[in-house]
């Protein structure tokens, strides 16, 4: 690696990171700052980092400092050691000395600071426009309650009970607003008029466990994604014999972009067409007659083939191949990829699983013993279960993106606080679902994790690295109100003690909570510190 490569790495994987840091830190301690100042205590020094002091500048009473090590940083008030000599000229410049209201004001500022900075943050995003998923039904699950009232795939939302939405957040708002009524909702396709519908919304557990919303608005029959334009190909069909293959993934026709499977069925109308691999491949369809259906085209759904085999996995050892079709598991046949994951979770422990293969257009038979392996949920819970190591041939297309901006300042201020509440009462949840055993440890990241997020969000362009800031910020917020010792929640818990008993706690008294606190808060940046090693750096 030359020094252009290494300077580029160091950009692109350090340079985030620091930035996303340093600003999070700054908020924190101009919060200590600034309200320390405002309530008359003498700031000796305010540093961006720890250890040996880099730049530093005095200015007045207090020495500004940039330091070598950039985890973090504080801020130095005169008299802020219990034990501090502070002669009696000098006191009404003291933090000890000031009262304790004053004391709780200056330590809570740094985490409102953090609060008040993401509520900022997201207001600002808001203002300016937010990228977020556009109100549109991706697809319409057949013979559902949602096609009964008329909804179809791609149907863009105008409103929802007489109300205009914006996103699909707002879509679904609309919805957890309206359980258990009939709505009238207007649609409209593409280039076509718009459609007024009456659907039944039901409420239904909210699958998402951090959320306060125990339940939520739905529609029976609306899928969350729409399938992609990722095909398997029978044998000795039409489309085998034009050159189509399973696995191909179809991007254009005509050149026109396709990328979900109704697209396909434009290959069906009886005209000659020219097709886009995503390989890079072309190949053309001659018009076609009494063809009826894209299955008897030659086409079929992707799930139940297998993109990969896990290597030294069950699967492989079985000698069970990429593009495989599960057809059966002892002797029941799959109809969906839902089917097989629950066939295999529900193993018994005894006779070796049977699965029936289409390989080649020839039927195998495979027998395979299902192993218990530990596999993080979407909502970060460990969930233990047998596998045998396949990953199906499913792709789902991303949802259309559209810029939600506030045109009202004060819109986007209520937003920023609506945000800014969601995500720390999640922040909150999770660490109560934490000690319910509902969600794993293994969530727990530290400085690593931090550094890739900050890196990737970063690589994505200036909003999500705003969010995420935005996001970390609201976590500082949480974790320094922790009543940990050491942290700035311990300090106030120490000073809510002392207005109710009248007087402070013994220097003897804190310095025991400090050191509780210093270990328990050392023993969580071990398990941060493990969980980011185990997840980035030690997996295979």
């Amino acid at each position: 690696m030359n020094i252009s490569d290494l300077l580029s790495s160091a950009y692109s994987n350090i340079v985030p990171f620091i930035l996303l840091l340093s600003i999070l830190v700054f908020v924190h301690e101009f919060g200590h700052f600034i309200v320390a100042r405002l309530c008359g205590v003498k700031v000796e020094v305010f540093s961006l980092g720890f250890g040996k002091k880099i730049i530093q500048y005095k200015w007045g009473d207090t020495n500004y400092c940039l330091s070598l090590i950039p985890f973090g940083g504080y801020v130095k008030m005169y008299g802020e050691q219990g034990g501090d000599v502070v002669p009696e000229d000098q006191r009404h410049l003291s933090f000890t000395h000031k009262s304790v209201w004053r004391r709780i004001a200056i330590v809570l500022a740094g985490p409102l600071m953090n609060l008040l900075f993401a509520i900022i943050v997201f207001a600002g995003i808001s203002y300016f426009g937010e990228e977020t998923r556009a109100p549109k039904i991706a697809d319409v699950q057949a013979g559902s309650a949602a096609e009964q009232a008329g909804l179809k795939a791609h149907d863009h939302i105008v409103s929802v009970g007489g109300k205009a939405v914006r996103s699909y957040e707002e879509f679904q708002n609309a919805l957890t607003a309206n359980q258990n009524t009939d709505l009238s909702i207007v649609v409209k396709q593409d280039n076509e008029a718009e459609r007024t519908l009456n659907v039944k919304v039901n409420s239904i557990k909210n699958p998402n466990i951090f959320s306060t919303d125990a339940m939520i608005g739905d529609i029976a029959g609306i899928l969350p994604y729409a399938k992609g334009s990722l095909v398997a190909v029978k044998m000795d069909s039409l489309a085998y014999r034009l050159g189509f293959r399973t696995g191909d993934e179809i991007v254009k026709i005509d050149g026109m972009k396709v990328s979900t499977w109704p697209n396909l069925t434009f290959l069906i109308d009886g005209k000659s067409h020219e097709v886009k691999l995503a390989s890079g491949k072309d190949i053309q369809v001659s018009a076609q007659k009494d063809i009826a259906s894209i299955d008897v085209f030659g086409f079929e759904e992707p799930e139940l083939y297998l993109d990969q085999v896990v290597p030294d996995s069950p699967a492989n050892k079985a000698d069970i191949l990429a593009k495989d079709k599960i057809v059966a598991i002892n002797a029941e046949p799959m109809k969906n990829w839902d089917a097989v994951l629950n066939k295999i979770k529900s193993y018994d422990g005894k006779e070796a699983l049977s699965i029936t293969l289409l390989r080649d257009g020839v039927e195998v038979i495979k027998k395979v013993t299902p192993l218990v392996t530990s596999q993080m949920t979407a909502v970060g819970k460990e969930d233990r279960r047998f596998t045998i190591g396949i990953v199906p041939m499913v792709n789902y297309t991303n949802p259309e993106i559209v810029k939600v901006a506030e045109t009202s300042i004060f819109a986007a201020l209520g937003k920023g606080i609506k945000r800014s509440y969601d995500i720390s009462a999640m922040t909150v949840i999770s660490f109560v679902r934490m000690f319910q055993g509902e969600v794993s440890h293994k969530n727990i990241g530290g400085m690593i994790s931090i550094g890739k997020a900050a890196k990737d969000s970063y690589a994505m362009g200036v909003q999500p690295f705003l969010i995420t800031m935005g996001i970390l910020s609201i976590s500082l917020f949480i974790l320094n109100l922790l009543p940990v010792p050491v942290l700035d929640g311990g300090h106030l818990v120490f000073y809510i003690i002392e207005v109710v008993k009248g007087s402070p706690l013994s220097i003897r008294k804190i310095e025991l909570a400090h050191q509780v606190g210093f270990a328990l808060l050392m023993g969580l940046m071990v398990l941060a510190l493990f969980n980011d090693f185990t997840k980035f750096l030690f997996k295979s």
